[in-house]
């Protein structure tokens, strides 16, 4: 055998130490690392912050401001209307819209007081007022046809002239009629009122009279006085004066007209006769067939109107 197969290995240290001779030559030398220490694994019961690293110390938490309460509907709605703010401009419309809800109550007001009498009315009485309407219509569709009649004739006349002269002279008789300088006669009615208490006022035979008017009187005399258009009433002592003309107690209507329409016209619930009675006044009256209305009015030139007809 050789020697070389003689020799037994050395040690791998040795063979170490034989290389690692301080000169630091040699690419096969290496140092040896640190034997390296196996971190233990965390256990069930480390919480988070206690597995962090001591060189990051837990960072306070900052306490956070309590949100605003949010605010319901009606709360929000409360905020936007009180406390008000008014403008002029609003003001404005408030005062005129109280203005106008004021007027519209006084107005349904008086409609109801108006109403209530016929409300309360027997049906003898409402049947009695829808014949007055009737008649009342029946009325002025005549006097329609009439009118009609009158624009045939004259446009088919043969003498036109003539037939103009006829209508214009029935027409001026018609009018000094209304106008109280011409006396009628005819049918109507006779209306006497007896005041012993002297309660009577003027504004009460006033009423009288506008309900005779419309109820179609064509020709109205109290106490010797004609009543005409311009015809006014004044409280004059323990009397009425009547377009300047005193007249006492009793007070007696003489009234043409239909006297089917004109009676019934006064004694309507709440109307002349209910009103005169509640004052403690008598009223009574007679229809006739044969009313005479001779107190006349002298026929007065108006000062400024004038003819516009050429």
């Amino acid at each position: 055998m050789s020697d070389h197969d003689e020799k037994p290995d050395k040690p791998a240290e040795e063979r170490g130490d034989a290389r690692d001779d301080g000169s630091g030559s040699g690419t096969g030398l290496r140092k040896e690392l640190p034997q390296e220490v196996p971190t233990a694994a965390p256990t069930a019961e480390e919480t988070p912050e206690e597995r962090r690293p001591a060189a990051e110390p837990q960072q306070a938490s900052e306490p956070k401001p309590d949100p605003e309460p949010r605010l319901t509907g009606r709360q929000r709605l409360v905020q936007g209307v009180w406390p008000p703010r008014v403008t002029r401009a609003q003001l404005i419309v408030a005062v005129l819209l109280f203005g106008l809800g004021f007027g519209l109550a006084v107005q349904v007001a008086s409609n109801s007081d108006s109403d209530s009498a016929l409300r309360g009315a027997r049906q003898e009485d409402l049947v009695r007022i829808l014949d007055e309407l009737d008649d009342r219509t029946q009325r002025l569709e005549d006097e329609k046809q009439g009118l009609e009649k009158q624009r045939d004739e004259l446009e088919n006349s043969s003498d036109q002239a003539e037939e103009a002269r006829k209508q214009t002279i029935e027409k001026e008789r018609q009018l000094g009629i209304l106008a109280g300088t011409v006396a009628a006669q005819g049918p109507g009615i006779t209306m006497t009122i007896q005041d012993t208490k002297g309660t009577v006022e003027a504004d009460m035979l006033l009423d009288a009279i506008q309900e005779l008017r419309a109820a179609g009187a064509e020709a109205i005399q109290v106490n010797g006085v004609r009543v005409v258009a311009s015809t006014y009433l004044t409280d004059s002592g323990k009397g009425v004066g009547v377009d300047g003309n005193k007249i006492n107690a009793p007070y007696r209507f003489k009234v043409i007209g239909k006297s089917q329409d004109l009676e019934p016209a006064l004694n309507i619930p709440g109307g002349v006769v209910q009103t005169l009675e509640k004052e403690q006044a008598t009223v009574t009256i007679e229809r006739s067939t044969d009313i005479v209305v001779d107190a006349l009015r002298a026929a007065k030139r108006p000062d400024y109107a004038r003819s516009s007809s050429q």
